[in-house]
């Protein structure tokens, strides 16, 4: 039994007429007759009483012109889902984010523009470290992610900058470098390491830190670090208590406002905090190609607003 089978029973029992039916279905009525019968004689029961006038439904053709309607209409949602996967318009989306990225005001832009094009898609965000995401994306677990520094670069993946900011110094309100008659003076590298100071990330890895810390032994500089941690959000609550100075991107200085005071670092230094689309190389899932194709798009028209954000 397949659809077509389906269709043509469906058309005789809905214009009670075997002529009528073959009109509708653009048929002959012989081949349209044999198909009935042979449907009759697959399912092992009578459909239809045949009249002079026409054909009506037995009880079982009753019972089984629900069942086809079910059957067909199922079908035919089905075909819908999967025209809409095939373009990309329907299916899960898993994307991966650190939190630094999270507080970035460009990531509530971008997920609301993608919900609104792409409504039928399941978006599911996971945060973690950039290291995690990193290994996510190797083992399949994420479609794509965004992260700031990558700290590795696997053959495997393609890294794009979208856009890329400022760092800023963040410290606690009660610092000594936080009084308003010093806060519209950048610090230097030098301050910095006068400080305690707190560090994203472990030791030996690449990433905005790392490239912190090459910058300090350019200038012949020896930071002075008091503690390590693997997530922004923990950083910044060390420097609201007071444990030590640290380094970040200047969309985070919204964070603990109350608690810790934001510096300029001096441009000089050429310490910048991208935002990067890691994905992997020739991705077929659609939705994902969307995704990286609208965090394209958007950035091309992002525009600065407080410390100015560069384009990738």
């Amino acid at each position: 039994m397949d659809l077509k089978a389906l269709r043509y029973f469906i058309a005789v029992a809905e214009t009670g007429n075997m002529t009528r039916a073959a009109t509708l279905l653009g048929i002959q009525q012989p081949p349209l007759s044999q198909h009935v019968k042979t449907l009759e004689s697959e399912l092992g029961i009578v459909l239809f009483r045949r009249h002079p006038r026409g054909m009506a439904l037995t009880d079982a053709g009753q019972h089984f012109h629900h069942e086809a309607l079910r059957m067909l209409q199922h079908m035919e949602a089905m075909q819908q889902r999967m025209a809409r996967i095939a373009q990309g318009e329907s299916g899960a989306l898993a994307v991966g984010v650190t939190s630094s990225v999270l507080a970035h005001r460009f990531m509530p832009d971008a997920l609301r523009a993608f919900r609104r094009s792409y409504p039928k898609v399941e978006l599911r965000l996971q945060e973690d470290s950039a290291t995690a995401l990193t290994e996510h994306l190797l083992s399949g677990s994420l479609h794509c992610a965004l992260l700031r520094v990558p700290i590795t670069r696997p053959d495997a993946l393609v890294f794009e900058t979208l856009l890329s900011e400022p760092v800023m110094v963040a410290m606690s309100s009660d610092h000594r470098y936080a009084s308003s008659a010093q806060r519209d003076r950048p610090l230097t590298l030098a301050q910095l390491c006068s400080e305690g100071m707190i560090l994203l990330g472990r030791p030996g890895e690449a990433g905005l830190y790392a490239d912190l810390l090459s910058a300090c032994e350019a200038l012949g500089l020896q930071p002075q670090v008091v503690a390590e941690v693997d997530r922004m959000m923990t950083n910044l609550s060390l420097v609201a208590a007071g444990v030590g100075v640290s380094v970040v991107p200047a969309s985070m200085n919204s964070v603990h406002p109350h608690a810790i005071c934001y510096r300029a670092l001096d441009a000089r230094h050429g310490l910048e905090a991208p935002l990067t689309l890691v994905s992997r190389r020739e991705e077929d899932h659609l939705p994902a190609r969307h995704f990286a194709d609208l965090l394209r798009s958007l950035s091309l028209r992002e525009e600065p607003s407080g410390p100015p954000i560069r384009r990738g």
